[in-house]
């Protein structure tokens, strides 16, 4: 089975409400989807979002570096697998959210070559998830409104948005909604590293004194400032996820040796894909840690794929944040993942499941 074609093009899909974290404020899913075609009318699909203040990739300089990639792929055989992720890896450096979509697309091909669902390509299990929703940060009356919105529509996992302003603010809004919506609703703070260390342990220890029971704290601090991260994990009873922090590998083997974190945020846009997040998955099990399952502002395409991966490393994976595609007014993907409120089914569709996409604008072909 050999490469023939590879097709890139762009989504734009609006948010039904705009998202507001510490970093950025967004109104639209603008993703770059691949097309990888072989010889044998197979099609592996792949996407990656160009988020500029978290992973440095734009929209053009991934084109760019695509440029580069794909007629290092174009004839090669399917079969051929581990060397094709290296040239992935190999032909350019960062990029990694473009790596992504392309090793998305690669196993999407090598499971439909085997005729099973990418689930159980990596290893099985049930194709069932629960997601969390995502509040995003605004006053606090908002905050609450939107909460409650969520819980009536089926979510008791909500991951609110927080940092970025006074953090007595922070406190203030966590207690309005922790009162609104009750103790059987999991609270998961998102401060997308909005707090320094010594203003994170005082927003943590004050919700921890006021009985507020966090499920998690995500990246209190600066990406880079591990042992800022070292500090709140130290001197707060709250577990600690690590985000924007864990990249590669050599990250999380930095962050878990140094117990700088109680739990590791996977996403596929920073690991460059599923080969180096299923070694991240095998390292934080090796340190008697845990996982959350996360995406950036995507649609169904690698959502499924993260999906997929979730499923098949279930005994690790204990947090799920893949609500890219509820928080769109639309889809633009036949097949794939099918999203109920907070619950994720997977089909027992070979590969992705995904039969086509809808809306491309600026397509080109290699």
């Amino acid at each position: 089975m050999l490469i023939q074609r590879i097709t890139v093009g762009e989504i734009r899909l609006p948010l039904k409400v705009p998202f507001k974290t510490a970093l950025r404020t967004v109104s639209h899913v603008h993703d770059l989807v691949l097309i990888i075609e072989t010889d044998t009318s197979l099609k592996g699909y792949g996407e990656a979002p160009a988020t500029a203040v978290i992973t440095g990739d734009l929209l053009g300089s991934m084109r760019a570096a695509l440029a580069l990639i794909a007629p290092r792929l174009l004839g090669r055989d399917l079969l051929d697998f581990n060397a094709l992720l290296a040239t992935v890896h190999q032909a350019v450096v960062h990029h990694s959210s473009l790596k992504a979509a392309l090793e998305i697309a690669l196993y999407d091909l090598r499971a439909q070559q085997f005729g099973v669902p990418l689930y159980q390509l990596l290893g099985g299990g049930t194709p069932r998830l629960k997601t969390d929703v995502t509040i995003s940060v605004n006053d606090g009356a908002t905050m609450v409104q939107d909460c409650l919105r969520a819980v009536a529509e089926g979510f008791d996992a909500l991951k609110v948005k927080v940092g970025g302003r006074n953090w007595r603010e922070d406190v203030q809004s966590t207690l309005a909604i922790h009162r609104a919506v009750g103790p059987g609703v999991a609270l998961r703070l998102d401060a997308n590293q909005g707090w320094t260390p010594k203003q994170a342990v005082q927003v943590i220890q004050a919700l921890e004194a006021a009985g507020v029971a966090l499920e998690c704290v995500e990246q209190p601090v600066q990406a880079g400032d591990v042992a800022g991260l070292k500090f709140v994990t130290d001197h707060t009873l709250t577990p600690i996820l690590a985000d924007e922090a864990v990249f590669s590998v050599a990250d999380g083997l930095h962050v878990l040796s140094t117990h700088s974190a109680d739990i590791v945020n996977i996403k596929l846009m920073k690991t460059a894909g599923i080969s180096q997040a299923i070694v991240l998955a095998n390292l934080t099990r090796h340190h008697h840690r845990s996982c959350m399952v996360g995406c950036m502002l995507e649609s169904g395409i690698s959502v499924t794929a993260a999906a997929h991966f979730a499923v098949a490393h279930a005994d690790v994976v204990t947090l799920v944040d893949l609500d890219g595609p509820q928080l769109c007014q639309s889809s633009a993907i036949d097949g794939g993942l099918t999203m109920n409120g907070p619950w994720i089914d997977l089909s027992d569709a070979p590969g992705l499941g995904i039969t086509a996409v809808h809306g491309l604008t600026d397509v080109q072909q290699y």
